[in-house]
């Protein structure tokens, strides 16, 4: 897998200003799935033309975590909850380091080049996450002789 092969598609799901006047915008896609973010500037474009004034924007993912920063700086219009944005090129180390953290990761896709979209990995579910676990026997009845006194 290269890096120009992947691109990121998140929504916005908050707005906010900061202290300081800046605006922030919340994404619902966080470092557990960009970890890339800490060194790369991706380059993110709203999916459709945004008509409005640029300005500082921090973008934040949606973990209840300080360092969850997608991009501490960078000039965009105002996005409205549900604007989609690409984040690109994602590839190469991405889906190897992301984190189920928080929330369930997402579905992956491939678009060809016939224009057909093909699902390569399905949108993770509690049940898929409980399917990979196995409760060994020693601990379904912990303490078989009653609770400690």
């Amino acid at each position: 897998m290269v890096d120009d092969a992947e691109t990121l598609v998140t929504t916005v799901v908050g707005n906010k200003r900061l202290p300081d006047g800046r605006r922030a915008t919340i994404l619902d896609a966080g470092l557990n799935l960009l970890f890339t973010a800490f060194w790369y500037n991706h380059d993110i474009k709203p999916l459709r033309h945004i008509d409005g004034i640029a300005e500082e924007t921090v973008l934040y993912g949606p973990l209840c975590m300080n360092i969850d920063v997608i991009r501490a700086s960078i000039m965009l219009p105002a996005l409205g909850v549900g604007e989609a944005l690409a984040i690109r090129p994602v590839g190469a180390y991405n889906n190897t380091q992301w984190m189920q953290f928080i929330q369930f990761r997402p579905a992956v896709v491939l678009v060809t080049q016939a224009g057909s979209v093909e699902v390569v990995r399905v949108t993770e579910t509690l049940q898929t996450l409980n399917a990979m676990e196995r409760l060994p026997e020693t601990l379904r009845q912990p303490f078989p002789d009653g609770l400690p006194a």
